[in-house]
């Protein structure tokens, strides 16, 4: 799988996500909320489960039933269900930011402030892998491990730092935007 995006790509990328937020197609911040009301379904039926086992009171099964379906109703809204693994993919990334972002808060509350960061980095990381599938951005029949080595070293536009390739999380930092209304 190749995973390089050269400044003209980027440039092409930006034009084509212009011109659907123009044209009214694609809402990236209403997307982005959307994302995160997905997560917190995600982590509402896992709590549904283990308070019906801790309790055994088989309602809350009831309640997980429901609020799984209002989830996967928002989600085929960003992931068509015919994508293949695409679905359960997202799916998944979304709850594992979810439970880094809330470890992460774990540890920088307790004074962990270093190992809170890097939790945080990596639940963004995490976030932007769902964002490159959601965009298009991965071809999921080639993903096994994205790696920015893997990127092209010599395309450092738009980036930070001298010879930092762009990586999906520099691209998901320059769509997505949940200020912009």
């Amino acid at each position: 799988m190749e995973n390089q995006f050269s400044e003209e790509q980027f440039k092409k990328l930006l034009n084509k996500v212009a011109e659907l937020k123009k044209d009214n197609k694609l809402d990236l911040s209403t997307e982005e909320d959307l994302s995160l009301a997905i997560m917190n379904l995600v982590s509402l039926e896992e709590h549904y489960f283990f308070t019906a086992e801790k309790t055994g009171k088989p309602e809350y099964f009831d309640l997980l039933s429901e609020v799984r379906e209002i989830r996967k109703t928002l989600l085929a809204r960003m992931i068509p269900a015919k994508e293949g693994e695409a679905w359960c993919i997202s799916k998944h990334l979304l709850a594992a930011t979810m439970r880094l972002i809330e470890v992460g808060t774990k540890l920088y509350g307790s004074g962990q402030k270093e190992e809170g960061r890097a939790t945080f980095d990596q639940a963004y990381r995490i976030y932007a892998l769902f964002w490159g599938i959601r965009l298009k951005l991965i071809d999921l029949a080639g993903v096994k491990k994205i790696d920015d080595g893997q990127l092209n070293i010599h395309d450092t536009a738009g980036t930070d730092q001298p010879h930092k390739p762009w990586s999906y999380q520099d691209i998901v930092e320059k769509l997505v935007d949940c200020c912009d209304e």
